[in-house]
């Protein structure tokens, strides 16, 4: 869902404070429910390199789980050292998102999961067959997707993967506990932070579970353009070159439009926007206040702001390796066919 430019100025100037503390569940598609055997399968599958052609990139090592869901780096580097074109959003909470990607390219957690094996940049496998064979050929892949499949198949890898994503939920954040009754969970400034996002038009984008929009339907998305404003640090940063959107529509209108982004735990993923070109919070708020709302905010908004998004940090889950199903006799490198 994105809004004409008419009515943006009407959105992003009324108050909402349409804020949510993070619930007790996660939405999960009838197709794909969830259990202990396929979260342990998907987490297997999440660490693992053999899942790239070299056997050196995994879906963690660009979403570390073991830290803040991402890989700090402007854009993450994939096979052979190449380095991909977008920053990498974070993992924990995604499962949240009515659609995935910085362009909202997939619908779900399964579609989004079915992307970067086969992406010639991250992990380089030539198709969703080379996958399934190279699964097949790990005794210990192929007992645990027959028990919980049936069979192995690229879906399946998806769907396992997906299962454990949607595990990775973020709790009790300050912000949260204020929510839920407990006056002192956030400090003065920042609920006087959260008012000020509110007031000066932060909210009307950034709301909802995640800080990313209104709940919508799987697949709908809720994006807007970037920059609305420009002004001289759209340039600094080079913000404007990514046409976002387009690159999946090709619609003229959806040129420089992205899929609104998640705001919980921002604080401990730097750097920031779609190219990862912005290191400081404080930065990034300025930026978002000249070029969506052509707003100046004063050091002390700023200050009260930051404190309010760092108030969204939650509680990370401990995340351990997990053993890897072997070929006898080989090593993990080794076993790359």
């Amino acid at each position: 869902m994105k809004y004409p430019f008419a009515a943006i100025a009407m959105l992003v100037s009324a108050p909402v404070l349409a804020l949510d503390a993070i619930p007790d569940s996660v939405p999960t598609p009838i197709d794909n429910p969830m259990s202990r055997a396929k979260v342990e399968l998907g987490k297997q599958l999440f660490f693992d390199p053999r899942l790239s052609i070299d056997g050196t990139v995994s879906c963690n090592s660009c979403h570390n789980v073991m830290a803040n869901g991402t890989d700090s780096r402007p854009t993450s580097v994939g096979v052979d050292g190449q380095r991909g074109g977008r920053n990498a959003p974070t993992v924990w909470n995604a499962a949240f998102l009515s659609t995935q990607f910085w362009d909202g390219r997939a619908a779900t957690l399964e579609d989004q999961a079915k992307g970067p094996p086969l992406n010639p940049i991250e992990m380089g496998m030539p198709n969703a067959q080379a996958v399934v064979d190279r699964l097949e050929s790990i005794p210990g892949y192929k007992t645990q997707f027959d028990a919980i499949f049936g069979a192995v198949s690229y879906d399946n890898m998806a769907k396992a993967i997906a299962s454990y994503e949607r595990t990775l939920i973020t709790i009790n954040s300050p912000f949260d506990r204020h929510m839920k009754g407990d006056k002192t969970a956030m400090s003065d400034k920042a609920i006087k932070g959260m008012k000020r996002f509110d007031t000066i038009g932060c909210s009307g984008c950034h709301n909802g579970v995640n800080f990313a929009g209104p709940a919508l339907a799987t697949g709908t998305g809720f994006f807007q353009k970037f920059p609305i404003f420009n002004n001289p640090l759209i340039a600094k940063y080079d913000l404007a070159k990514d046409k976002g959107r387009y690159e999946v529509t090709k619609d003229n209108a959806d040129i420089n439009t992205w899929r609104v982004s998640p705001l919980r735990n921002i604080a401990t993923t730097a750097p920031y926007f779609h190219n990862g070109a912005v290191n400081s919070l404080d930065e990034a708020v300025r930026i978002m206040a000249t070029s969506q709302l052509d707003k100046k905010l004063s050091n002390s908004d700023v200050s009260e702001i930051v404190a309010f998004l760092e108030s969204l940090t939650g509680e990370f889950p401990i995340q351990t390796m997990p053993m890897l199903p072997g070929i006898a006799g080989s090593s993990l490198v080794g076993s790359i066919q």
